[in-house]
């Protein structure tokens, strides 16, 4: 069993498949599979999956519900101790990246790991650290309460144990958040890192639908925290990113 199971979705990726799969033949270590699930695409992601085959632990192509549905395919897929996303066009942050973090699993066997991640542009330029450039300061000490005010880490510098990691929703834009809440309340030790784990490319689904995010969000957040408090709680929401955007 590999301690790392690194999960990839696609579907029409070819502009920038090739670049995580890089980034993962880059790193300096072998104890982790690669699996990607891909939803029937129409494009040449296949063809640079066959390309770099030799790699790639296990793959499948075929239809899907949308994209958290083809993360629970993924979930299923996945034999690793740890679950890590990381979708096409993001990258681990650097050829150290996996080692270190393979390393503070040997050393600490927490159930979260998580950290900052780099913001790129689809060109490849930086953007920033997600803790700077967006309203979501990182703490030191997460807590699954701390999402009280939306997503504090990234999906992508977010490494859970694969026995405590849920199903995702598939029907709401958010479920990653929610993805992240749950695996939190299930963890009995999670632990910071002080080194970026990725490069995350900005303008996914949920920017890309940006109104619906933030109805599915709202939806999220009640569950967890309840009507008011999360009413309470985005005014707050709103009166930080005036402040943020003020700054």
């Amino acid at each position: 069993m590999p301690t790392v199971s690194i999960i990839t979705i696609t579907y029409n990726a070819e502009q920038f498949l090739e670049r995580t799969i890089q980034s993962l033949v880059a790193q300096q270590a072998i104890d982790y599979e690669y699996i990607i699930v891909d939803g029937a695409s129409k494009d040449g992601t296949l063809d640079i999956v066959g390309n770099y085959e030799q790699y790639v632990t296990r793959w499948v192509s075929e239809p899907d519900k949308g994209l958290y549905d083809a993360m629970n395919k993924g979930l299923a897929l996945a034999t690793g101790k740890y679950v890590w996303f990381m979708n096409a066009g993001d990258e681990l942050h650097d050829t150290q990246t996996l080692p270190n973090l393979l390393a503070r699993i040997k050393a600490t066997q927490a159930d979260v790991y998580y950290s900052d991640a780099l913001y790129v542009r689809n060109d490849g330029t930086t953007v920033g650290l997600r803790s700077k450039v967006t309203p979501h300061t990182l703490p030191q000490q997460l807590t699954w309460r701390d999402m009280a005010l939306g997503m504090k880490v990234c999906h992508q510098a977010f490494v859970a144990k694969r026995a405590i990691a849920p199903d995702y929703p598939t029907n709401n834009l958010s479920a990653d958040l929610d993805w992240e809440i749950r695996c939190l309340k299930a963890a009995k030790t999670i632990e910071y890192l002080p080194f970026v784990l990725c490069k995350y490319l900005v303008g996914g689904l949920s920017v890309q639908q940006h109104r619906r995010s933030l109805t599915d969000r709202f939806k999220v957040l009640v569950t967890h925290f309840g009507l008011m408090t999360t009413l309470w709680n985005h005014w707050r929401i709103i009166q930080r990113a005036n402040r943020f955007s003020r700054k």
